[in-house]
């Protein structure tokens, strides 16, 4: 597909839809809100107060207060997440921890659904797939949570909820955003990033259907970083197309049948090293997705099936050779809530999965009829909200893998809401497993068949506190978290570290409506890992925000983020040494300004990031982003 097809396309949306929001000039009626509830921790909506978990919930609110932002840099302001490359190129892969893990420990969902890259090194998902135009809520669930979700959910839950049909017969939206991509060295202010695309959807008594497309071009500054800043590297380019069908079907009011189909595509130079310039390398990943999810409602409770089947093909030409991968994944998970009673629940499933992959490389070749295995895995959970306060969540589930055999795991999770003062208790124990991926199995020179899966455990506790008639909200969670088999790149293979290690923390979070104008919110995280498995976690990490609206129309955001130092390592693909580094504490002045031109219709945006134009290192070696600017305009019909 031509890169320029959809931006031309947006734009002539853009300029019709602008003529169109002229001419009505309505102010759209507004829907009554629901009290925030949550379904990480139980698959199934609960409100906020009986979790027993301090989740972290971005809401479609959240993320129309962020434009212009991408889902990494949403995300690096969580308490407790890092996401480390956000603030690199475009086409930087990224390198996700929650709780100082890593990314094979992270699970991410789309829709309740896991999704992965079955061919990739640690089976996981690429956060830069997702467009953030398309997402309606991010929640992040921190702790191990293998016994709603199974191996890979070892230190968190990232659940994506994308965009769905709106209560009108037909509706839309379309947006166009322009930024500059410069260096702290080079300051180029030209327009270097494009990001384009349009929405179409529509709900009747029966039929609901949603449909998105969405383009990015971005260039204007080099992955690595050149040892002198004299010297000049090539500039490394991306670009990702986006598209995605929704349909759903609701003959009764007690069933439902939800289809959805997307693809999507990833195209980028890279460099080859640290402080190393290349020519000639890139990659370019495509993405196909469908599923199938029915629901039933009966008087007692509700059975859900979630089916999902997933292609990827990846290919990467680097030190002059083209590697090619190809994956498969397939994923039903079905799943029924009982109610015993008014303040008891229980959810009962089974889960089935299939990854294979294919490998194919001047070095060796791997087939998908060897690297191949399924997981199955029945799983049952109980949650308990009494009338006095007292909630539990406590679940076990039995992993039956085609390798390994059997695992269990097992959560239980009591929390505790004091009605005379607004406290809450929330404390966890919970056990998980990630399993070795087949790439770590059985790549050539680098697998290794007598891998082991990694095994934790994670305790926490904390509390949340509503002060001054809601105004202020606190909430503090401490954890810690035992790891054991750990799974690391050493000697050029993979292979299991002895002895356990462990991680452990602090995650605090601070909100307080001034008036109902001002709002002031803050997080502080505080993370200790081991040396062996600390790459790329910092110890300190700081996050604040003002939030003003004078208006109903006008929007003011600066944010501030501190970075600790973290360790990292160069190194060297002849001899596979590395050399520990520590890369620089730094930090991040940045700012936003919205403005509805027609209310509830149009909507134009400036963003300023870095603006102290703050030089420093995420990953040694590597750019980051300067002082730069950003102008979007979003209309919806």
């Amino acid at each position: 597909m031509n890169k320029k097809i959809v931006r031309i396309s947006a734009l002539f949306v853009l300029i019709s839809t602008c003529a169109l929001a002229q001419k009505k000039g309505v102010v759209l009626s507004g829907t009554n809100e629901l009290d925030e509830v949550v379904i990480s921790d139980s698959k199934f909506a609960l409100p906020k107060e009986k979790s027993g978990k301090v989740i972290v919930k971005i809401t479609s609110d959240d993320l129309k207060k962020r434009p212009g932002q991408s889902i990494a840099q949403v995300l690096s302001t969580v308490a407790g997440v890092e996401i480390n490359g956000n603030q690199s190129g475009a086409g930087k892969d990224l390198k996700y921890s929650i709780r100082g893990g890593r990314n094979r420990q992270t699970l991410i969902l789309i829709d309740g659904i896991p999704v992965t890259d079955a061919s990739n090194i640690n089976l996981e998902y690429d956060l830069r797939l997702i467009p953030v135009e398309q997402v309606e809520s991010i929640e992040v669930m921190k702790g191990a949570a293998s016994t709603l979700y199974g191996t890979g959910a070892a230190t968190g839950v990232i659940n994506i909820t994308l965009k769905k049909a709106e209560k009108k017969a037909i509706a839309g939206n379309v947006y166009l955003n322009v930024g500059t991509q410069t260096t702290a060295q080079e300051k180029d202010y030209s327009a270097q990033e494009y990001n384009q695309g349009f929405s179409f959807n529509g709900k009747t008594e029966k039929f609901n259907y949603f449909g998105a497309l969405n383009s990015s071009e971005v260039g204007g500054m080099s992955q690595a970083r050149p040892t002198n800043d004299a010297e000049k590297f090539e500039d490394d380019y991306s670009s990702r197309v986006n598209s995605i069908v929704k349909l759903g079907f609701t003959p009764t009011k007690k069933l439902s049948f939800d289809f959805f189909a997307n693809y999507d595509r990833l195209k980028y130079d890279f460099d080859t090293d640290s402080f190393i310039d290349n020519l000639s390398n890139y990659g370019k990943s495509e993405q196909f997705r469908v599923g199938f999810s029915p629901k039933y409602k009966y008087e007692k409770g509700e059975l859900v099936v979630n089916t999902a089947v997933g292609w990827m093909n990846r290919d990467s030409y680097s030190y002059e050779s083209l590697s090619t991968y190809k994956s498969r994944n397939v994923n039903a998970d079905a799943f029924n809530k009982y109610q015993i009673s008014e303040e008891l629940f229980v959810i009962g499933g089974a889960q089935f999965q299939f990854f294979d992959m294919v490998n194919l490389t001047p070095y060796g070749d791997i087939q998908n009829e060897l690297a191949k295995f399924n997981i199955i895995d029945p799983y049952a959970t109980l949650v308990y909200n009494s009338d006095f306060g007292f909630n539990v969540n406590a679940g076990a589930r039995l992993n039956i893998h085609s390798k390994y055999g059997n695992n269990f795991v097992y959560n239980i999770n009591p929390s505790f809401s004091f009605s005379e003062i607004p406290l809450k208790l929330v404390s966890s124990y919970s056990t998980a497993y990630i399993t070795p991926s087949l790439y770590q199995l059985y790549a050539s020179f680098y697998g290794n068949l007598d891998l082991k899966p990694e095994k934790n455990s994670t305790v926490e506790a904390g509390f949340e506190l509503d002060l001054w008639n809601k105004k202020i909200n606190v909430n503090a969670v401490a954890f810690y978290r035992e790891e054991d088999n750990s799974i690391v790149f050493v000697s050029a293979a993979y292979d299991n570290i002895d002895g356990k290690y462990n991680a452990k923390g602090v995650e605090t979070m601070f909100t307080y409506a001034v008036t109902k104008q001002l709002n002031l919110i803050g997080n502080y995280t505080f993370t200790q890992v081991e040396k062996a498995l600390n790459l790329y976690v910092p110890k300190h990490k700081v996050n604040a925000a003002v939030e003003y609206q004078p208006t109903t129309r006008t929007f003011f955001n600066v944010s501030y983020q501190f970075v600790d130092k973290k360790p990292d390592a160069l190194f060297d693909p002849v001899t596979y040494e590395q050399t520990s580094v520590v890369t620089a504490a730094y930090k991040l002045l940045n700012a936003t300004a919205k403005y509805e031109l027609i209310k509830n219709r149009m909507t134009v945006f400036a963003s300023a990031t870095n603006i102290l134009n703050e030089d420093f290192y995420e990953v040694i070696g590597y750019n980051t982003r300067g002082r730069n600017f950003k102008l979007g305009l979003n209309i919806n019909l």
